[in-house]
């Protein structure tokens, strides 16, 4: 009799289901570990991502053929060493406050097994980030990969796992998704298992898992416009940008997309844009590079995510100086018909020239609300008080004289390490902030009374109740229209 073969949707189906049955047994587990038990097995798991930083950026870059080597062993050191000198003295475990005066005791509880969603463009430094902070807060996670960056994921998932177990963990307390599909991941966001799911990738996976009907941390799309006004350092904030625009080529959502100028300084600006590496391109050059970049409408087309501004250049048969870094190209609005203001994950910038500050505050919202809301706005200014008026934009990180993408992720700002940075309500995120060990807690209260409650506080004014002589006039009147009316 000839083997029964299920089709591969079903096995990753399968597959998920046993994953999370197995990674919650496993959290149950661990929910009952105390702070020295948690703190050595993050320890070993920081340890190991550190000796495996370059292997697993060599691999992440060699099967995504996104990014560069280099800076992905930076994310890989980030989201380990850098993230657990952020969260080493975190409480996060049993008792974490206890206000003696108002009689208040708070207790962390772990929320349970959770679910990661990993994006291809940051696909081992996001597990490991994910990973710790999972087990800081006692809880398991679920990695679900994508597909087109399975094998590295998978890898930084069975170092942090085994990292883990050698630490005292349960074995399964991280585990990675080996067939992933979309029904497989479907599936997962919604087992009664998964107690919250971490989304970390683009638009359409974010809502998703929005709309399964349980707790989700999210993040939305980053267009992150770079204002530089008129009193800036104008070297500075153009190394500053480039060194952002060109860290990974560009795969991180908070990197710059387009630079708003002054029209005072514009020709300096320009001229230290060519001098450090920037390439403008003529009107005809833009709409070759921006049908290249983009498919149906402004989708990023994958072949161009991450990468130098050589290969896209070569691929839309432009001949750029061999110094280049960044491709820049002029536009004159927004939206449809103005490519370059979508999100450019890649080494492609938008360039706009504006009076004043007034018409960059304009122009900024209008950037922000085309693909970018909620997440980040950066400004290159030595004037506090225009900081201060481009405070109010719709954003949650305002990064100023810094890099966005590093300013973004906390490497050169005192903004929480993180590679899940929430875009508030505004952008359809549960938070605005980096995402740390603290969100992924309960919080249990234990309060003791500090008020006696008065025993006879009725709110009635017993001056003006009803006499009981006034009590049997009311009834004897009921009564009478009872009668007329054919009542008993």
């Amino acid at each position: 009799m000839e083997e029964c073969q299920y089709d591969r949707d079903l096995q990753s189906i399968q597959e998920a289901r046993v994953l999370a049955r197995k990674g919650k047994k496993a959290q149950e587990q661990l929910a009952t570990y105390d702070e020295s038990q948690i703190e050595k097995i993050v320890l070993n798991m920081v340890k190991t991502a550190k000796e495996k930083a370059e292997d697993l950026a060599r691999m992440a870059a060699l099967e995504t053929g996104f990014g560069n080597i280099a800076d992905k062993i930076f994310k890989n050191h980030h989201a380990s060493t850098t993230l657990y000198e952020s969260i080493k003295e975190m409480k996060t475990v049993g008792i974490i406050k206890n206000d003696q005066q108002n009689k208040i005791m708070e207790i962390a509880e772990p929320m349970g097994l959770l679910m990661g969603i990993i994006p291809s463009t940051n696909p081992t430094s996001t597990v490991i980030y994910k990973a710790i902070i999972s087990i800081k807060s006692r809880n398991g996670i679920v990695i679900s990969p994508h597909p087109s960056a399975l094998k590295c994921t998978m890898e930084a998932t069975r170092l942090m796992n085994e990292a883990a177990v050698a630490a005292g963990a349960p074995d399964n307390i991280i585990t990675c998704i080996s067939k992933p599909s979309m029904k497989a991941t479907d599936e997962l966001m919604r087992s009664d298992e998964i107690a919250l799911i971490i989304a970390t990738g683009g638009s359409a996976m974010v809502k998703s898992a929005y709309s399964v009907g349980k707790p989700a941390l999210g993040v939305g799309p980053g267009n992150v416009p770079a204002y530089i006004e008129r009193t800036a350092d104008i070297k500075k904030a153009v190394k500053n940008i480039l060194a952002s625009k060109t860290f990974d080529f560009g795969t991180i959502c908070a990197s710059e997309q387009a630079i708003i100028v002054e029209k005072c300084i514009e020709p300096q600006v320009v001229a230290e844009f060519q001098r450090q590496g920037g390439y403008f391109m003529t009107p005809e050059e833009t709409e070759r590079v921006a049908k290249i970049l983009f498919v149906k409408g402004h989708a990023m087309n994958a072949r161009f995510v991450g990468r130098a501004a050589r290969i896209i250049a070569t691929a839309a048969n432009i001949t750029i100086p061999e110094d280049t870094k960044v491709l820049i190209g002029r536009q004159n609005g927004v939206g449809e018909g103005h490519p370059l203001s979508y999100e450019k994950l890649t080494t492609v910038l938008g360039f706009y020239s504006v009076e004043d500050w007034q018409e960059a505050c304009e122009l900024s919202i209008a950037l922000l609300n085309n693909g970018g809301i909620g997440h980040s706005f950066s400004m290159h200014t030595e004037n506090p008080e225009i900081v201060m008026k481009f405070a109010a934009k719709p954003v949650f990180r305002i990064l100023v004289n810094t890099g966005s993408t590093q300013g973004g992720v906390g490497v050169s700002t005192a903004i929480s390490p993180a590679f899940t940075l929430g875009c508030g309500t505004w952008g359809g995120s549960a938070t605005s902030d980096n995402v740390t060990p603290e969100h992924l807690i309960n919080i249990k209260r234990v309060a003791y009374g500090i008020r006696e409650i008065e025993t006879d506080s009725s709110p009635i004014d017993k001056s003006a109740e009803t006499s009981q002589d006034d009590m049997q006039q009311l009834l004897t009147g009921l009564m009478d229209l009872l009668k007329q009316n054919g009542g008993q």
